[in-house]
């Protein structure tokens, strides 16, 4: 059993935000409905599954989504990975508001947790992004009125390493992720004995 939750904790591990890509390498979109098919798995509030997912693939279609994304709020001087670093898919998140009304619950959530940890087993990274206007999103993908966009998920193979570090646990700890000159992209966790209530 605590074999099991190592391996568990190692996948967390690797499972990192990743916002630079190997543009060369393509991710077929049978290992993209994979990916989807995870969520079928997933819990669901009330077990309305509400949430759909448009896939983005092909050169034409992720340039059309690429400048519609902010990236990296914490890198103020940063407009996003540059071509040739950019995503080779997307998996656009959408609440059908016929199921769902206007909330989900919890399931976005566990669902986006779910293919990002596919994804890294398939050797792939993906970028979780909030920041982007839904109306913009939602006519360049043509998607009816009752889809709304809830997240918008990048994927690639990665480019970039990404490295854990532990914060010093006090109340000032800065848990701002950063880059250093080198291109390493550093993030800081908590320390276990934070997170637990006594």
């Amino acid at each position: 059993m605590l074999t099991d939750l190592i391996s568990l904790q190692e996948l967390l591990k690797r499972n990192r935000s990743v916002r630079r890509f190997d543009e060369t390498r393509k991710i077929d979109r049978s290992i993209l409905c994979e990916l989807v098919s995870l969520v079928r798995f997933t819990a669901s509030g009330r077990n309305a599954q509400p949430l759909r997912y448009h896939i983005v693939n092909g050169d034409v279609n992720c340039n059309a989504i690429f400048p519609l994304l902010a990236w990296a709020g914490y890198f103020k001087n940063w407009d996003g990975p540059e071509p040739g670093e950019r995503p080779v898919a997307y998996l656009v998140q959408c609440l059908d508001t016929r199921i769902g009304g206007s909330n989900c619950l919890c399931d976005d959530g566990l669902q986006l947790e779910a293919i990002t940890l596919g994804a890294t087993i398939c050797g792939l990274s993906g970028c979780i992004i909030k920041a982007f206007n839904p109306n913009a999103v939602s006519l360049a993908l043509g998607l009816p009125e009752y889809l709304i966009p809830r997240y918008v998920l990048a994927l690639g193979f990665p480019k970039e390493q990404v490295v854990i570090e532990d914060m010093d646990g006090s109340d000032s700890a800065d848990f701002k992720y950063y880059r250093t000159p080198d291109g390493v992209h550093h993030v800081p966790k908590r320390p276990l004995e934070e997170l637990i209530v006594s």
